[in-house]
């Protein structure tokens, strides 16, 4: 059946031992989950007026999957990524556990409370993966599964556990969750479980085609074990009955809509509209109207994600050699007043359908935040998990030490992109430990992007080794051997997994104690596919080193769609991220291993290098020989500018940046010949200048050492700035000095064409540059 298997019930043991307590819990959890989101909106002052929020029907259909999953199912060495609208849900079952304090629980959505969706950094109970931008928390346990095992391979102490994504069915429309899905290296990973939320409702609607069908087909085509719930005990046993197997169909084969209303409706209108007009509709009625009406409502909404025997069937049959995903058939608002209402995706309980569903539940509107007695059978239950589920603390191991600078001075003509190879490789000669933890991961690109070296020296990782049928191919110049000892990663071209992976690798070091040193590389034009998976990553923790390169309308040849515009805007602005553009091959080195030394660490950071395949002479850096002078030298460079050329009296500055700083210099020699003294100044991270700026002005915390070296105000004159990228990156440098200004840049799609032409057309040539100097020296 293609790797698909329904549960049957009938076969169903007993595995819980205390299966009433676990529906006072789950009842319990969803009242704790409702609560929350009726104090902050309904109780909570807010002046303001403005929306609060929250999903309560989105986590009553969660609650009977994670009160099995927390009380039954989960172990210590476990994670599980929870689907962004039910984190009360997930908050209700920490505060059960002892894991959250009682103060906490009003302060849903509240400044310094309880976060909008899961948030390992800014939550302040136990949260596995940070959720909230759809699709993106859903693959992250993939990620995480396999940098688990990426640690455990190469330095050890990692443990293990299953990886768990608790997804709406919704999500499942979101195109990352397939690149990620189809990946070829997940169907290798038995630690992964997914349980989809089936509720079959969006924000706006329900659904109106049945998907699961399509979906378990999709999941086994990838070589998962698909596991569908679709009924609950009580259903199933009516199944059993005369008539139910054609129940069973006609549930089966009703439009989503349809079962959505039965759900709205009282015991005559169901008996009304259950039968329908098929053929088998005589028995149908014949066997519900055996049913009082308390047991026809209940068996009308008893779908397997929320029955317990069910849930736990389910788990007990996930194969640990594959990746599995259960699918469950839920309910939106499920034991809520609004269960099953096409709009109540947003919707909030009214303070009278609150107090009705405390009638019903038996709590206190009052007191809504009781727990357990220790004493009871479900206090006990809590307590047991609790200390069945603590994890160790993590102990942070120290990053090796990072050099920062090789010592070689670069010579002929080179590209800022062929240093990167060259610069992992000095590393790996000179700072063995450190170089140990680098992994380099890559969308198929590794050798366009020159880590053809570093490849064939450090292998490419893979669980298991596979034997490389080309290495006795003279002809073969980069050698693909796979083995676990490798620290080369490569996807397919889906640049959202590279940067997913790229999160998951650089949150070790919080999650298991072990850091690494993640760099990913993909041509920069694509950043921006990767924009949004890459800055989740860095909020929720991971850090990493991402190189776009080849990078700029530089990349002529390859026409407009492959000329990258706004990434050094992208650089600037990312929190979280130091940008880089370098110029030479000894600003990469200098810049790379700074970036490095800031990776996994509590207090690290992320970082963007923006390289190029423009070939430059290398002597044009006029490294300093004298070794102070070298050392300040790289001081500046990875504090983000340095004085490339100065002059006795400049007319004008000339402000260039990476690939562009061969123009900017002969322009400065045009301008000499005409008797206009130009200084040139070599910018390597306009992001740090700006907090220079920022912190100057006492706008932000932070050095600005770096405006008096490289800008100090006695040396002020007319400035033009020029890189291969928008103007406006830089424009802000001439508001340090308040001087006039030109900003040249690229503003428009890209041509293709030779390196001069395309140039031209933007106006970020040598022509364009002296232009813009006369303009402002006059």
């Amino acid at each position: 059946m293609n790797g698909t298997r329904t549960l049957d019930l009938n076969t169903l043991s007993e595995q819980s031992p205390t299966p009433e307590a676990l529906r006072e819990i789950e009842r319990r959890v969803l009242w704790l989950s409702t609560a929350m989101i009726h104090h902050a909106n309904r109780v909570r002052p807010n002046p303001s007026g403005l929306k609060v929020g929250g999903h309560q029907a989105s986590c009553a259909s969660m609650v009977s999957i994670m009160t099995s999953l927390w009380f039954e199912q989960l172990r210590p060495g476990d994670r599980v990524s929870v689907k962004p609208h039910a984190s009360p849900v997930l908050h209700g079952i920490n505060y059960l556990l002892g894991e959250l304090d009682e103060k906490y629980l009003t302060t849903l959505r509240e400044f310094g409370g309880l976060q909008s969706y899961p948030s390992r950094i800014k939550d302040p109970d136990p949260v596995d993966y940070s959720t909230g931008s759809v699709g993106i928390g859903a693959t992250a346990p993939i990620w995480g599964a396999i940098a688990r095992r990426y640690v455990n391979t190469q330095i050890g102490s990692a443990g293990t556990g299953r990886q768990y994504s608790l997804v709406g069915d919704a999500e499942l429309d979101e195109g990352a969750v397939w690149e990620a899905i189809l990946d070829t290296s997940v169907a290798e990973l038995g630690e992964i479980v997914w349980i989809v939320d089936l509720n079959r409702q969006s924000l706006d609607r329900v659904v109106p085609n049945i998907a699961a069908g399509r979906l378990e087909a999709m999941f086994a085509a990838a070589g998962w074990q698909v596991l569908t719930v679709k009924f609950g005990t009580l259903l199933e046993s009516l199944f059993a009955r005369t008539g139910g197997p054609a129940l069973r169909t006609r549930i089966l084969d009703m439009p989503n809509p349809e079962y959505q209303r039965l759900l709205r409706c009282d015991a005559a209108q169901v008996r009304d509209r259950l039968p329908g007009d098929c053929p088998d509709a005589p028995g149908i009625a014949s066997l519900i109207a055996e049913l009082d009406d308390d047991t026809l409502l209940k068996a009308i909404r008893n779908l397997g994600g929320h029955d317990l025997d069910a849930l736990r069937a389910a788990y007990g049959q996930i194969d640990d050699t594959r990746p599995t995903v259960i699918i469950a058939y839920t309910i939106k608002g499920r034991g809520l007043p609004t269960q099953g209402h096409p709009q109540n995706h947003s919707s909030l309980l009214t303070v009278e359908q609150y107090e009705q569903l405390a009638a019903e539940l038996g709590m206190n509107p009052a007191n809504p935040w009781a727990r357990f007695d220790p004493d009871s059978t479900a206090g006990r239950v809590c307590a047991a998990s609790a200390h069945w589920l603590q994890r160790e603390p993590v102990e942070l191991a120290t990053p090796p030490a990072v050099p920062t600078d090789i010592g070689r001075t670069p010579s002929g003509t080179s590209t800022t992109q062929a240093a990167l190879g060259r610069a992992l490789l000095d590393l790996s000669r000179q700072a063995p430990d450190a170089a140990k933890r680098v992994v380099t991961v890559s969308p198929d690109v590794s050798s366009t992007t020159n880590l053809a070296g570093w490849l064939n020296k450090v292998g490419v990782w893979s669980p298991n080794e596979r034997r490389n049928w080309f290495d006795d191919d003279a002809e073969t110049i980069m050698h693909w051997r796979e083995k676990p000892t490798g620290q080369h990663m490569e996807l397919g071209i889906a640049e959202t997994n590279l940067v997913g992976l790229m999160g998951e690798l650089g949150a070790t070091w919080s999650r298991w104690g072990q850091p690494l040193f993640p760099i990913g590389v993909m041509y920069d034009p694509f950043v921006e596919r990767a924009l949004e998976p890459w800055s989740y990553g860095i909020y929720a923790g991971g850090q990493s080193i991402l190189v776009g390169t080849p990078s700029g309308v530089t990349l002529a040849a390859e026409g407009g769609a492959h000329q990258s515009i706004k990434t050094p805007s992208i650089g600037l602005e990312q929190p979280g991220c130091v940008s880089y553009e370098p110029a030479f091959a000894i600003d990469v080195e200098w810049t790379l291993l700074d970036s490095i030394s800031r990776l996994g660490r509590p207090d690290g950071s992320s970082s963007y290098l923006r390289l190029s395949t423009r070939p430059v002479d290398q002597t044009l850096a006029a490294v300093p020989t004298d070794p102070a002078a070298r050392e300040r030298r790289r001081r500046q460079v990875v504090a983000g500018a340095y004085t490339l050329r100065r002059t006795d009296d400049p007319v004008v500055t000339l402000v260039g940046m990476g690939a562009v700083i061969t123009e900017t210099l002969t322009a400065a020699d045009r301008l000499a010949e005409q008797g206009i003294a130009a200084d040139v100044v070599c910018v390597t991270s306009p992001g740090l200048l700006f907090e220079a700026v920022q912190a100057r002005r006492g706008l932000a915390d932070g050095p600005s050492w770096i405006l008096d070296q490289v800008f100090p105000a006695d040396r002020a004159a007319p400035m033009v700035t020029v890189l291969d990228g928008h103007p406006h990156t830089l424009a802000f440098l001439t508001g340090i000095n308040h001087v006039p200004g030109a900003a040249l840049g690229v503003s428009k799609f890209g041509q293709v064409g030779s390196l001069d032409d395309v140039y031209r057309y933007h106006g970020i040539d040598t022509d364009a540059i002296v232009r813009a100097a006369l303009n402002l020296a006059d």
